[in-house]
């Protein structure tokens, strides 16, 4: 530019030198009438908006995990149970073998005695008064007994007692 203004002396530029930008792309605002508009942002929106988003994803993830963590536990105490019900039978009265995956039922006879037997509970009649029903089991592969159905009234853990 300066050989241009060498070059020709008579040449004023009308613009201002201080109103040139050297980087134009650097400017925080539209340097020409056609440019896009900016707008400065408002900060606080901004952090407040992310923030929310923030908390709502965390929550979602906390929510999720908490679920896991409610599916664990009902699984180690459906596993407990199990565990527990098999100490009871493997001390019961058995005057049978039994069998992989077929269905046998529990009873409390007397204080600590415990029977086995293939009779459901609601086909015993008279005979079966002095029994308390604890549970319906099956014999899985593994030697572990799967609760079917159990008397709402007793709590293993109270039986070991």
């Amino acid at each position: 530019m300066e050989k241009k203004a060498q070059a020709n002396p008579d040449f004023v530029n009308p613009i201002d030198p201080d109103k040139i930008a050297e980087n134009p792309h650097l400017l925080p605002y539209a340097h020409q009438v056609g440019s896009a508009v900016i707008k400065p942002e408002d900060q606080g929106k901004l952090k407040g908006r992310a923030l929310s988003a923030m908390s709502q994803q965390t929550d979602m993830q906390l929510g999720q995990i908490y679920e896991q963590m409610q599916l664990l536990a009902s699984q180690a105490k459906k596993l407990q149970d199990r565990k527990e019900i098999s100490a009871f039978i493997y001390q019961a009265e058995m005057r049978f073998e039994p069998l992989i995956n077929h269905t046998y039922h529990l009873y409390l006879k007397e204080e600590s005695k415990y029977l086995l037997s293939l009779i459901a509970p609601e086909s015993w009649g008279r005979s079966g008064a002095h029994l308390t029903f604890i549970a319906s089991v099956k014999l899985l592969a593994d030697h572990t007994w799967d609760i079917l159905q159990q008397n709402p009234d007793i709590e293993l853990q109270e039986l070991k007692s």
